[in-house]
Parts: structure tokens; C-alpha cells; sequence
């Protein structure tokens, strides 16, 4: 098993995450009609409100010291009652299948303890394979499935409450 970091992102480190998203925005144009601008790079959305955010959490991924890709929870939540998002969720090609989102997924929930829902479009067959696994694992069975469309796009939604991890006394 790989040494896997998940490390809070700094401001300085904004500009990497935003970097990294012209992957992820690759690896979705499998599945929505994204285009690449005529400077060779898809145009991504002003970033700069949604880094403002309070509730905005960016974190960076690295794999035995080596940067592996981004996950950022967020409010942007379509379920009533859901307070935590995770925005986006990026791991390089290279390290996938290798239990990272697993472990980045995990720990984001016993750190951030809560009401959650998580998102995946429904073209998306990777993340709809692990999603569904993956979020059976770690809620022991106990969350609600939802399906609704997000900007016409058939998504997936897993609500779930999230408790904090138990210490033995």
C-alpha cells in the first residue's frame, strides 16, 4: 500500500490545484461537451469566489511524496439538510485503482463530520462504478440514493450522515 497524504492547500497553492483542473476537465470531456479554447486549454471558470468561499476546502493529493492529483469539499449542495460537497475529486491516471480516492473519500468524512452528499454524473461510468461501492462501504449500508439532473446532465446523489471517528476510552 502507497504512503498517501491528503494536505490542506494553501493559498500559494491555489494555482497548482487550478492547474491540475485542466486534467480533470480532460477526463470529463469523455463525458460532457467541453471544448478546448484556441489557446489549447478548456476554459475554466473564474475560480476566485469559489476559493473565497469559508466553506470552500481545498486539499492537494500526494502518493509517496509525489503530487497525485486534488479533492475540494464544498457547500454546493442540491439535497436539503447536506452540508458538506466534494466539488471536484482528481487522482492522476498513474496512481488510480490503487485505493487513493478510497482513502482521500475516507478521510474526508471522519474529518468533516456531518451531513453529506456526493455527486457523479451518470455518463460517467468510473466514478458511478466506485461511488456506489465505495459510499456502501464506508455509511455501513446507510444512506439515501437520489437521482436528479444537474444543468440537464442525469446525475447520482448519495446522502449519508457522517459521525466522527470512535475512541476508545
Amino acid at each position: 500500500m502507497p504512503s498517501i497524504e491528503l494536505h490542506a492547500a494553501q493559498r500559494d497553492e491555489l494555482e497548482t490545484i487550478e492547474n491540475l483542473m485542466q486534467f480533470y476537465l480532460h477526463d470529463f470531456s469523455e463525458w460532457l461537451p467541453l471544448k478546448l479554447g484556441a489557446n489549447g486549454f478548456f476554459n475554466i471558470q473564474d475560480q476566485q469566489d469559489y476559493w473565497r468561499n469559508p466553506a470552500t476546502r481545498p486539499f492537494l493529493i500526494k502518493v509517496d511524496g509525489e503530487l497525485a492529483g486534488f479533492v475540494t469539499v464544498d457547500d454546493h449542495t442540491h439535497l436539503p439538510g447536506a452540508e458538506y460537497n466534494i466539488g471536484y475529486l482528481f487522482i492522476s491516471r498513474r496512481f488510480r485503482g490503487q485505493g487513493v480516492a478510497t482513502f482521500v473519500a475516507s478521510t474526508l468524512l471522519s474529518q468533516l463530520p456531518g451531513q453529506w452528499q456526493i455527486l457523479h454524473i451518470d455518463a460517467n461510468q468510473p466514478a458511478r462504478l466506485f461511488w456506489a461501492s465505495v459510499i456502501d462501504d464506508l455509511t455501513g449500508g446507510e444512506y439515501t440514493r437520489h437521482q436528479q439532473p444537474v444543468n440537464d446532465f442525469p446525475c447520482t446523489f448519495y446522502r449519508f450522515q457522517s459521525t466522527p471517528p470512535h475512541r476508545p476510552e
